[in-house]
């Protein structure tokens, strides 16, 4: 069970989001397949699946905001669509099984900036959980470039990380948007969960 969130007593937006999304974060780590020291590409596959059918609703509902994380303080896009498509035409994907189904609501047209910054915290972090899958795996599932778990741009996705933080940081701060920034956090977790487990 998830404790409510006082973020009146959180002094740090991020200790915030980290709090109300730990169990979350713990349960989706724990029990996705490529997370097995014995990860196949048959998992790498259904690790992507899993990703597109998350990312693809979530990017399309991005795409009608121009604040928040979407507006000049937040990083340019990043290309985990393109680069989930990449990963699932190299020829060693061949054989991979359909996508899981989304069936959950829309994602909220009225969404305050505080919200969307939460929801983008749990994709931006999910590129530093893809880069440690990524060393650890890179061997063991060669001669696939796994593009995706290594991300784009030099340097990893560490860099991108800590400017997003700032930006985060810098745009919600009063305990409403924390609150909401939380909100948005949960909900991206649990419908990721959904895809993954339900």
């Amino acid at each position: 069970m998830n404790r409510p969130i006082d973020t009146a007593r959180e002094s740090d937006v991020l200790a915030a989001l980290r709090r109300a999304t730990s169990s979350r974060h713990e349960r989706l780590d724990s029990g996705l397949p490529l997370s097995a020291p014995d990860a196949t590409l048959a998992d790498y596959c259904q690790h992507l699946q899993l990703l597109r059918a998350w990312l693809a609703p979530l990017a399309a509902w991005q795409q009608g905001y121009t604040d928040g994380p979407q507006g000049p303080a937040g990083p340019a896009a990043a290309p985990h669509l393109a680069l989930i498509e990449a990963d699932l035409a190299e020829s060693s994907l061949a054989g991979c099984n359909a996508a899981p189904q989304s069936h959950a609501a829309p994602w909220p047209i009225d969404a305050s900036p505080a919200y969307r910054w939460g929801v983008a915290y749990v994709v931006e972090g999910s590129q530093l959980g893809g880069a440690v899958l990524y060393k650890r795996l890179a061997e063991q599932l060669a001669p696939h470039p796994l593009r995706y778990l290594r991300g784009a741009g030099e340097g990893g996705p560490g860099p991108r990380w800590r400017a997003f933080m700032e930006a985060l940081r810098a745009e919600v701060s009063s305990e409403a948007e924390v609150a909401d920034a939380c909100a948005g956090a949960c909900d991206a977790f649990d419908r990721i969960l959904a895809l993954a487990f339900d």
